[in-house]
């Protein structure tokens, strides 16, 4: 298998005039990508750009990121994707942290690299260098829920193996067409609807900011054959008008990623749209995927599935002792896909990958048959009297009732319990339902511990930059409302 940093020339030479990459602005052939890649390489070389710098990227979903991406590789630099939605404080502090040389906008204001710079150049041939498996190739901020965003240091070692183990689990091939409706500025993104198809010899659109009325219109026009997708999202499409049956029969199969997906929402999706989902665990410190339910089966709801080859998941208690299958722990993970630490934060990866395995701050177990099942995350736990609380088992609760469409419960203080459950709750859309019918629901099916205090009935969750449900934006919330009471 070619290196990665070499995939637009090795592409270009197999099969210059095939299919490589589009957005919803045009259309690249292998040919004209590995041109542009080499336009890109030589204007970032000079501005300054060299082996072992990073070049920081503020754009939104558009091909163009996949060429900076390969030009700074193909110079020996990393690149840090930088949310477009970001403030100008969030902009300043990741690309300070992180020291970048170049930062690419796409207006090329205030300082930075616009795109129109980067579109015109005669190619210099000099600035190729030899890229090492262990230089850093990306650099990605974690979501910053305790603290800072920390920078994830992915190198191509890293990549390499996360994009084979991909490939090699969901079965890739060059037929293989995926829509990318993630962000790019997340590693799920990148790894499994970008380069995992292109490495594979298929090819990959790029779609800008999610529209459900207009997806299954895109859907029909591109024709993929996968997308990656986060379960708000199978949400929303699965309360879409009853009168829309979209052609969609190019997909073979879809990923569901970032969040458990509720069993009830994968069975909602995959009976009015007959596509099977495959639901995966990852996380940035992992380069993206670590377990998947096989594309070919068994697939089981409610997990997250097998390990995938190469890596070693397992789970942990807090004296360092592996578990045996059953028991709940910590996950952890082994394998060559495990980041290289976090830039500049020694102590904080030191706390996190500990004799080799990554600590994912994740409850889970193993069922008989092997498949993980995350329980929550550790920070997430409530502690009610003493007795230990995993929202997760709440949510699965009120997922089973048909008029909700989405649950998040959080912990609550208590001046006298510590803390006590509290769930957020959007309803299906046209469903009439009361708090107090789903908290006697809970009653029936969780043990008095368990049953919420108070059900807050919302049109909408708060979410985070990767479209995961915000938990400490809903942890104020509810402080908030209990010490206003």
């Amino acid at each position: 298998m070619q290196q990665i940093v070499d995939l637009p020339v090795f592409r270009a030479t197999c099969n210059p005039s095939g299919p490589c990459i589009a957005d919803e602005r045009e259309q690249l052939d292998n040919a004209e990508f590995a041109r542009r890649v080499r336009v890109a390489a030589t204007i970032l070389h000079r501005h300054g750009v060299r082996s072992g710098d990073v070049v920081a990227v503020v754009l939104p979903n558009r091909l163009e990121f996949v060429v900076i991406l390969f030009a700074a590789w193909r110079l020996g630099a990393a690149v840090t994707p930088v949310r477009p939605e970001s403030t100008a404080e969030e902009v300043n502090y990741q690309v300070g942290d992180c020291r970048a040389r170049v930062v690419v906008t796409e207006a090329g204001a205030c300082g930075t690299l616009g795109l129109a710079e980067l579109a015109g150049a005669e190619i210099d041939r000099s600035e190729v260098v030899r890229v090492e498996s262990g230089c850093a190739a990306l650099v990605i901020y974690t979501s910053g829920t305790t603290g800072r965003p920390k920078g994830v240091v992915l190198d191509h070692a890293n990549i390499a193996a996360m994009c084979a183990m991909l490939v090699g689990a969901l079965e890739l091939d060059d037929t293989d067409h995926s829509l990318l409706i993630l962000p790019l500025f997340h590693v799920n993104g990148i790894m499994a609807s970008i380069l995992s198809p292109l490495l594979a010899g298929g090819q990959a659109t790029i779609a800008g900011r999610f529209s459900a009325s207009a997806f299954f219109d895109l859907v029909e026009r591109v024709r993929p054959t996968y997308f990656s997708a986060v379960p708000s999202i199978y949400a929303i499409l699965v309360v879409q008008p009853v009168e829309l049956t979209p052609d969609i029969s190019s997909l073979r199969r879809v990923i569901c990623g970032a969040a458990p997906m509720p069993a009830e929402l994968i069975e909602r999706f995959e009976t009015r749209f007959g596509v099977p989902i495959v639901e995966g665990y990852g996380l940035s410190e992992g380069t993206c995927a670590s377990t998947l339910n096989p594309p070919r089966g068994p697939r089981k709801p409610g997990t997250v599935g097998v390990p995938l080859p190469g890596q070693t998941v397992a789970i942990m208690d807090d004296t360092g002792r592996l578990l045996a299958r059953g028991t709940r722990g910590e996950v952890v993970i082994r394998g060559a896909n495990v980041m290289r630490g976090y830039l500049g934060r020694e102590e904080a990866t030191a706390e996190t990958v500990v004799e080799g395995w990554l600590h994912t701050g994740d409850v889970g177990y193993f069922d008989q048959d092997g498949y993980l099942v995350l329980v929550d995350r550790i920070k997430d736990m409530i502690i009610r009297g003493g007795e230990n609380i995993y929202p997760k088992e709440i949510e699965n609760v009120l997922h089973a009732h048909p008029a909700v469409l989405e649950a998040a419960v959080v912990g609550a203080p208590d001046p006298i319990l510590g803390e006590v459950p509290v769930a957020h709750v959007v309803p299906v859309p046209g469903t009439p339902i009361e708090a107090d019918a789903l908290v006697e629901h809970c009653r029936r099916m969780l043990s008095r511990a368990k049953v919420p205090v108070e059900i807050i009935l919302t049109e909408a969750m708060p979410r985070n930059a990767v479209g995961k449900i915000d938990k400490r934006q809903l942890r104020a919330l509810v402080a908030d409302v209990m010490s206003g009471d």
